[in-house]
């Protein structure tokens, strides 16, 4: 008999899935995403899945715009403007207002973040300013003080 296990963090989207459970008959079952899958797969991504990635030995002051994921591991002061994905990584310290279209905190933010689908602050990120977005999870052990805005 084989068994199997399910994480809810692959890209598992809206489909009939066949999962042998105590037969070796398998039996249809739907698995629903909690979030959109495209808003699961940034929980994931790690330093090696973007094209950009400030190091976490750079510092870096003024305003940054791009228009395809980006990783912060370093320090940035300023502001951003993002039509993509932005994660502020476990290292990084941001001192800046954030607009972009998914954010994953996983360091520090300071400063306000309007992200159009999602804000998830990871049990190891802190954000300091309000946040505004379409859907926002605060992972238990994490670090928020600011006002949340859920917007549609």
């Amino acid at each position: 008999m084989v068994s199997y296990s399910i994480d809810l963090s692959f890209d598992l989207g809206k489909h009939y899935f066949l999962i042998p459970v105590l037969t070796e008959r398998p039996f249809p079952i739907r698995v629903e995403p909690m979030f959109e899958t495209k808003d699961i797969s940034i929980l994931d991504l790690e330093e090696e899945d973007f094209d950009t990635v400030l190091a976490s030995d750079i510092s870096f002051t003024g305003q940054i715009k791009f228009s395809e994921p980006f990783m912060i591991k370093g320090t940035m002061k300023g502001t951003i403007d993002a039509t993509s994905d932005l994660v502020v990584d476990t290292s990084a310290v941001v001192v800046a207002d954030i607009v972009a279209d998914r954010v994953l905190v996983r360091g520090k933010v300071q400063g306000n973040i309007d992200a159009k689908r999602i804000v998830f602050v990871a049990s190891s990120g802190s954000v300091t300013g309000d946040i505004s977005s379409a859907e926002v999870a605060l992972e238990p052990g994490c670090s928020f003080s600011g006002k949340c805005t859920m917007t549609r």
